[in-house]
């Protein structure tokens, strides 16, 4: 449900290059040498370990070091992603799942030099999908680009109380690889002529609430200066689960499995039982388990307590929080809806059904379903979001995009091509208002139209749309200051 179309990618973002043979540009990084390749007039590495395999003794434990390896490690044409279950959209990247997957990619235009840095985290509900090429977008030819795969859906984010008793604290082990991976970036990326310390992390959909729990997570916080999120944020709005709530998730699996409590026959699953599992599992709270690994764990290790509450004494760092006008329909479809909006809404829950009841003079809002899944889940998350962020000083730029091709209405993930790739509304793209933000902190520039700080004074709104770029003030606030859940 939270993805990146790989289809959208090639058809929208990245211009088709015949990649030259690989020529000598070798790098030495954790590990050992990797040798890259000439892509498109910069320096491509692909595959490069910033970890050990997750397997064996250490599926379901934090990422350990890289093992070093001899001789030069080429780059790859096409990683392995991490293991996942097949959903139609991330066939390409089901087909190539490896449980040895923590790898990542950089493109480079120089080895030399201080550039700055873009550490791009994928989405995909936190169980499907890959960066794969996001490293070639047109963004490379001026940024250096790091591209991360981490661990996926059960082998991802599995609480377990036996995991519980060996660590002091279990699950969320995707999120540690994102930490490992940033930690790989802060000792290396100088090697590939970028700046450790102007490393932006961006992400999209999952992607964007692991870059909101980066934010938050105290050990993540030294390893980037800024932020961009585009279509997520911590747990998508709803409530946050307990570390005893994630273990009775465990204890599904450990049934499923039949392996009665032993971590030792757990880690000796095959990986195909395991996503046979990772398909059963149920969390009363949601009314769609696609978003099983959305709800994200207070676990004891990475997270000692709410993610908003963290978030709320974290250092202040620029961030761009965002959302497309349309994202997605209902959580568990139509039957669901009024479930959705009494949790959602809980005391209010009457006057927000009275609320979407209303003609709605603006068809580009959707349908009531698509009204309800956006502001619940998406756009009033972020406007949250943007308030704590500017309540401790950070520079908060907000946004919502409502630009699709030939006119048509806006999805999720709709602001990627624009963003990254070549695609325009307006005569403009976003492409120039992300860059600037990734080299100087703020994504204003010459020949740009002004985008307004959001403040907690003026809770302001750029509007991206085939008009351009127009100013508004706050956005939603007659339903949004009615939610209770976030």
């Amino acid at each position: 449900m939270f993805h990146v179309l790989r289809s959208a990618l090639a058809a929208f973002l990245f211009v088709a290059f015949a990649p030259t043979p690989a020529v000598a540009q070798r790098v030495e990084v954790d590990g050992g040498l990797v040798q890259g390749k000439v892509w498109n007039g910069s320096l491509l590495f692909r595959g490069i370990p910033f970890a050990a395999p997750p397997v064996e003794q250490l599926r379901w434990k934090p990422p350990q070091p890289v093992i070093p390896w001899s001789g030069v490690r080429a780059s790859v044409d096409q990683p392995a992603s991490c293991l996942q279950n097949d959903q139609g959209w991330n066939h390409a990247d089901f087909v190539i799942g490896n449980e040895d997957c923590l790898t990542l990619d950089v493109r480079t235009p120089s080895l030399d030099g201080k550039l700055p840095v873009l550490v791009w985290i994928h989405g995909g509900s936190n169980r499907a999908g890959g960066p794969n090429d996001i490293v070639l977008s047109d963004m490379g030819k001026s940024v250096v680009i790091v591209g991360v795969r981490y661990r996926l859906g059960i082998l991802g984010f599995l609480s377990h109380a036996k995991l519980t008793a060996e660590q002091g604290g279990s699950g969320n082990y995707g999120l540690m690889d994102q930490i490992a991976a940033l930690k790989w970036v802060q000792r290396n990326i100088a090697r590939f002529g970028g700046d450790p310390g102007k490393v932006t992390i961006a992400g999209e959909s999952a992607g964007s609430q692991d870059v909101s729990l980066m934010l938050a997570a105290p050990a993540a916080r030294p390893l980037f200066a800024r932020a961009i999120m585009e279509s997520g944020t911590p747990g998508f709005g709803l409530p946050f689960r307990s570390l005893e709530d994630a273990e009775r998730i465990g204890e599904q699996a450990d049934a499923l499995l039949g392996t009665g409590g032993d971590l030792a026959k757990m880690r000796r699953a095959s990986p195909a039982a395991l996503l046979a599992v990772d398909k059963q599992l149920h969390d009363d709270t949601l009314e769609a388990d696609d978003y099983m690994w959305l709800r994200t764990t207070i676990d004891g290790a990475l997270f000692s307590r709410s993610p908003r509450d963290l978030l709320a004494s974290a250092p202040a760092k620029p961030v761009i929080v965002g959302t497309n006008r349309i994202e997605l329909d209902l959580p568990g479809g139509r039957p669901h809806r009024d479930a959705l909006v009494a949790k959602a809404f809980e005391r209010n829950a009457g006057q927000a059904r009275a609320y979407y009841r209303l003609d709605q003079a603006d068809p580009r809002l959707g349908t009531r379903d698509q009204q309800i899944a956006t502001d619940v889940t998406f756009r009033c998350p972020a406007g949250r979001l943007a308030e704590i962020m500017a309540a401790k000083g950070s520079p908060v730029w907000r946004y919502e995009f409502d630009a699709a091709p030939n006119g048509g209405l806006t999805s999720h993930a709709a602001e990627i091509p624009y963003a990254f790739g070549t695609s325009k509304f307006g005569g403009m793209s976003l492409a120039p208002y992300w860059l600037n933000f990734i080299r100087t902190g703020d994504p204003n520039g010459t020949g740009l139209p002004l985008w307004q700080r959001f403040t907690s004074a003026a809770p302001s709104h750029v509007l991206f749309s085939d008009a351009g770029a127009t100013p508004l003030g706050a956005l939603r606030p007659e339903i949004c200051s009615l939610l209770d859940w976030i």
